[in-house]
This record gives C-alpha cells, structure tokens and sequence, in this order.
C-alpha cells in the first residue's frame, strides 16, 4: 500500500497487476487533515484500510529532496554509491555527511554512436527520512519503500509507450509541474515546472493565461535540450496528466511541435472499484500515488 502525504491531507492507495490487462484498483482513500504529518489522520487511515497487513511506501515531495544528473563514474558496482556522493559534494543545499543517497542509471545509446554515460542521484536529508520512517513506525506500519515523484511518473508512462518511441508526460500538483520523457520504460529526464496546480485552476483568464505561455516555454526548452542530449530517442508525443482544468490540453496542442494528447486513470487501471476515480479532481489527487504503487505490485512479483 502506498502512503503520500499531501497538503490537505493522506491518499493511499493499492493496485493489483493483471497479466495483459489494465492493473485494478484496490484501494484509493483520501483522509483530510490540516497538516499533511497528522498522526492522527494516518492512525485513522491504517485502522480503517487495515494498513498493518501490508508493506507500505512512501513518496517525497517536490522540495525534499534534490534530483541530480551526473556523468557515472567508472567504478564498480558496489563502489558506484560513494564515487557519486563524492561527486555531489559541492552540488547539493546541505552537507554530503547530512545526505541519503540512491541512484538511478540512464541506459547507454544500444548503438554505441552516444558517447556520455549519466546516471540520476538523488539526495534527501537524513533527517527526513528519519523522520518519515519514525512517522510510520509510530503508527506501527512497516515502511519498506521511500519514492520520489519521477518514478511514479515513470510507472505510468511505462505503460503507455508505444514500442521504439519515447513518451513525455506532464502531470500538475501542488508542488508545481513535472515533466518526465522515458524510453523502454527507463527514466531519461525530468524537469520541475514552477507552476502549481492552483494557479492553473486560476479563474482570472489572464493570469491562467501567462502560466500556460510558461510552461509552454519550458517544455519547449526542455524537449529541445532532451532532442540534443539523447537524439538517439525519438519522442512520439506528450501526454498530460488529469489536472481538472480547461484550455492547457488546447493550448499545449497549438503550440508544441509534438502532439499532445490528454489522459486519464482510466488508460492505465481498471477503476470497476474506484467509481469516485472517474472525476478529474480525483484523478489528479491519485495520479502520483497509484503511479507509486504500481512500484510495489512489480516488486511482489
């Protein structure tokens, strides 16, 4: 079961993988709290959802953690973890000796004509994960799993590739927007969009306007800079994540040289026992979540 914290409140969420069919929704409860770190609010959702009986995960937010792209050292395996944190020493906000650390490979040109090799680290503080594992084990839940946002995102794009092609994809929440590209199910860029979820539900047609010109640059700059970085993948289309408002869909479409195209949970779960998923609001709340725990079913299997 995945556990994320937002900023009104809990969402968990549980997925059932079906062989050549859409994965099911099991679970996807929403709990309201003021502060999204209510142990209360996550002692009612694991009595209520029966938490214990699970290994749950969790995700971080946009601002907790730093996503880097490095040149992978050439060392062995078990060393790769040390040579990249010596690597990040001068490029995080906080201490190196401060930091936990994970990486993430960016698979190599098959055809030998790319000659970098990068790779993903990612750095939180030790502090916070400490302090969301103490969260989980106050609440007596066995926390296997800390996930970031982009492999949520990747979960799901993964599974709406069209084979040899690359896809984008652009979801919103409140920590702003993400733009993810993955390739054969591998994560090969992502770029935070200073533009929350809020002000794209922004009513005042001007100001919506200005942040559907922003990112719209962005994503231009961003395609362009993936276009020269990894020519070797060709990007089919953008897809963008239910956000539960009108004109970005249209506006992307005429301004991006790619197609753009709209999803839903529905391209991707079986939602037959998640009827309130088929609202845009809903979607949005769930997307990362579900994305995240699509993760856990693979590695049950």
């Amino acid at each position: 079961m995945t556990v994320t914290f937002l900023r009104d409140g809990i969402c968990a969420g549980r997925v059932q993988r079906v062989r050549d069919a859409k994965a099911i929704v099991e679970v996807s409860a929403f709990y309201p709290a003021d502060a999204s770190f209510s142990p209360e609010a996550l002692e009612r959702m694991s009595r209520e959802l029966r938490a214990s009986s699970y290994r749950c995960g969790t995700m971080l937010g946009g601002g907790e953690y730093q996503l880097l792209m490095v040149d992978a050292p050439n060392v062995p395996p078990d060393e790769l973890k040390t040579a990249v944190r010596w690597r990040l020493k001068d490029m995080l906000d906080f201490h190196i000796d401060d930091a936990t650390i994970d990486v993430l490979d960016i698979p190599q040109d098959s055809s030998g004509a790319s000659r970098g090799h990068s790779m993903f680290a990612v750095a939180a503080r030790n502090a916070l994960v400490q302090s969301r594992q103490a969260l989980f084990g106050e609440a007596k839940l066995e926390l296997t799993v800390i996930d970031i946002p982009e492999m949520a995102q990747r979960n799901i794009s993964a599974l709406l590739e069209t084979d040899g092609r690359g896809l984008a994809m652009l979801s919103f929440d409140g920590d702003g927007g993400l733009l993810t590209i993955t390739y054969k199910a591998e994560l090969y860029l992502s770029r935070r969009i200073d533009v929350t979820l809020e002000q794209l539900l922004e009513r005042d047609s001007d100001r919506q306007q200005v942040c559907f010109d922003k990112i719209t640059l962005e994503l231009q700059r961003s395609l362009d800079h993936f276009d020269r970085q990894f020519h070797y993948v060709n990007v089919l289309k953008l897809l963008l994540a239910p956000t539960g408002t009108h004109g970005l869909h249209e506006h992307l479409a005429a301004n991006l040289y790619m197609p753009v195209e709209a999803m839903t949970l529905d391209d991707v779960f079986d939602l037959r026992n998640a009827p309130a998923l088929q609202d845009a609001a809903q979607q949005q709340r769930f997307f990362l979540t579900l994305g995240a725990a699509l993760r856990h079913e693979e590695v049950h299997l």
